[in-house]
This record gives structure tokens, C-alpha cells and sequence, in this order.
């Protein structure tokens, strides 16, 4: 709580210089699960200012859904979104077929991509408990293949439910992933010096890349992951978590493209609080004449 107290006075401090006046603070599945979240709350207002208000499942879900919508196969009929968390993992089938095929040119159109949710959930699990869980330092393939068929396991019950291989496989589909764990493997998979977010976020990976990168991170020890420009110190004992949890996505519901959005939540609350405020979206000549930010993420 100390170091996200310390985390948050410099979030406030940015938004005090550049004069912020209006915002949305969440907090998520951490949160969500733990015992004294009120007083971290109470204590983040009383030292920063900041008041957090903790979102549940469902609203993490259709802010992930308005983040990304803009990053949607125009010509595809179905979606599978997920958002790959530290305790948490959300998961939303779309039903495209009766959209719109032009969710561009409006905030109000990302919201509406809400409209099409099927089906979701929001399971129990992210990088930081499954590390916890099986050890993140040092992973064998068989410690990986047990991570793995762990998240199967949590998964099974929403495939029982919804059927969403045979919808898949019947229809034009595409994965489309908002996580640090997939934004990692794209960086990887494009050899990039350093990490690079224009790179990165639109991008499309097929099946097999993302499962020879993971390949090639379990072959790797915990001091070269470190080294890995685009996993680092911070993510080297998470990031096989967070590869396990999306072989076991790939394995329920296969699927050969994946879209890589380095965008979710902030931009769902964004597009949200523009279209409370009456906010359209700006065209080709409201950008030209910079009247205000694009609706697609520039």
C-alpha cells in the first residue's frame, strides 16, 4: 500500500500541473478481493486526494470492450476480447454480426460495441496469483504445461456454458488481447529495441508466433528474461505466467489471428466520460484543424 500510495502522489502531481479537471479513478480485482480495501482507500484519499472507486467485474469488462472496439476486424462476424490482469482475467464474446461496420468516426460507436457483448467473465487468476501459485523465476516445461492446464480448468465451465469453440470455428472470428502479456510477446516477436507502443498496439500475431515466442522465453533462464528489452526486470517472473494463461485461451477456442491492443480500461473511461460530455468523435477535418483528439486512438 506504501509503494502505490508513493505511485499515486505522483499521478496526482501530473494531473495538477496539466491542470486536470475531470477524471475517473478505478481500482480493480486487487481491490475487489482484499480484506481491507476500505481502509486503503480512505488512506489513498487522505495522503493523495485521490478518490478511487473499486469497479466490479462487469464494468471492467464493457470499459475493456469500448477501449478496444476500434481495433476490430471491420469484416469480422465474432470477437473474442480478453484482458490478461495480475489477479484477474476477463474474458467477453462479441457477436459482430449485426454491428455496424464503421466504429471509427464516434466515441458513442465504442460504446455501443458494449451492445454486443454475448457473454463474458472474469476469472480469478491473472500473472501475479499464478506465479504465486507455481513459481515464476525459474519454469521448467512441465511447471509451464502444469500452469497451463490449471487456467484450462477455469476456463472449461465458461466453454460448457457458451459454446464459444463451435462458434469460432463456424464463423470469422479473431482473439483480440489487452495485457501487458501480449503486448510483451508482440515486442518480442518484432525484435524491438526497446518497446515501442506504435509498434505494437494494432498489430495482428498469428497462433504460431505467439507460441514460438513463449517457446523461446521458457527456454530462457530468469537473468536473460531480465534482459530481454521488451520483459525487463519487472516482468521476468510474470511473464511465463502470463504466456500460460494465453496458450490455455488458445487451446479452448483456437483461433489464427490475435490482435495486440496496447490500449483498454483508460481508453473505455476515456471514450465513456467524452461521450457523458457530449463529445462526438473528430473527423479527418476537425484533425487537420486540430479541434480535439481522434476517437481512434492517436
Amino acid at each position: 500500500m506504501d509503494r502505490t500510495i508513493h505511485a499515486l502522489k505522483i499521478c496526482r502531481d501530473k494531473m495538477r500541473r496539466r491542470g486536470v479537471r475531470r477524471s475517473r479513478l478505478i481500482s480493480t480485482e486487487a481491490c475487489r478481493i482484499a480484506g481491507n480495501s476500505d481502509e486503503f482507500i480512505s488512506r489513498v484519499l487522505d495522503q493523495t486526494g485521490l478518490e478511487l472507486e473499486i469497479i466490479n467485474r462487469e464494468t471492467e469488462a464493457r470499459l475493456a470492450v469500448s477501449g478496444c472496439a476500434s481495433l476490430l476486424d471491420p469484416t469480422c462476424d465474432g470477437a473474442l476480447i480478453f484482458d490478461i490482469g495480475g489477479g484477474s482475467s476477463e474474458l467477453i464474446w462479441l457477436n459482430l454480426t449485426e454491428r455496424s461496420h464503421n466504429w471509427r468516426s464516434s466515441v458513442y460507436d465504442r460504446l455501443d460495441a458494449q451492445n454486443c457483448i454475448e457473454a463474458w467473465t472474469s476469472l480469478p487468476v491473472g500473472v501475479v496469483t499464478l506465479a504465486e501459485k507455481f513459481g515464476g523465476r525459474d519454469v521448467t516445461p512441465a511447471i509451464f504445461e502444469a500452469m497451463v492446464e490449471d487456467v484450462v480448468t477455469q476456463l472449461a465451465p465458461f466453454e460448457q456454458t457458451h459454446a464459444l469453440r463451435e462458434k469460432m470455428s463456424n464463423g470469422n472470428a479473431h482473439l483480440l488481447g489487452t495485457s501487458g502479456t501480449v503486448t510483451t510477446i508482440a515486442g518480442i516477436k518484432l525484435d524491438l529495441p526497446a518497446y515501442d507502443r506504435k509498434r505494437v498496439d494494432g498489430c495482428w500475431l498469428s497462433d504460431d508466433e505467439v507460441r514460438d515466442v513463449s517457446s523461446s522465453l521458457i527456454a530462457m533462464s530468469y537473468e536473460d528474461r531480465v534482459m530481454q528489452p521488451c520483459v525487463g526486470a519487472d516482468r521476468a517472473d510474470l511473464v511465463l505466467a502470463g504466456c500460460a494463461i494465453l496458450e490455455a485461451l488458445m487451446r479452448l477456442w483456437p483461433c489464427e489471428r490475435l490482435r495486440v491492443a496496447d490500449r483498454g480500461l483508460r481508453e473505455g473511461m476515456l471514450a465513456t466520460m467524452m461521450a457523458e460530455d457530449g463529445y462526438r468523435g473528430s473527423n479527418r477535418r476537425n484533425r487537420r484543424r486540430g479541434s480535439g483528439p481522434s476517437s481512434d486512438g492517436d
